[in-house]
């Protein structure tokens, strides 16, 4: 996935764990995983919202761009 989403170092910075993260924006454990293995193909705005709210970070602070492009879901 060209885009990847890198939350280390802001649960450093805020010094939270991301299951405490998780209750906070109320998703499961399994989709911040999912997240953060950069496995996942899209992020909800509102879900992206909550995280930068909590964390108070900016999106460009945790969205990283690889510099790759993908064609039809394909890496």
């Amino acid at each position: 996935m060209a885009i990847k989403v890198d939350l280390e170092k802001q649960l450093e910075k805020k010094k939270m764990t991301s299951k405490q993260l998780c209750a906070l924006v109320d998703i499961t454990e399994a989709n911040m995983s999912i997240l953060r293995s950069g496995k996942a193909k899209a992020i909800r705005f509102s879900t992206l919202n909550a995280i930068c709210f909590y964390l108070e970070c900016k999106p460009g602070d945790i969205l990283l761009f690889d510099g790759k492009e993908i064609i039809n879901d394909e890496e």
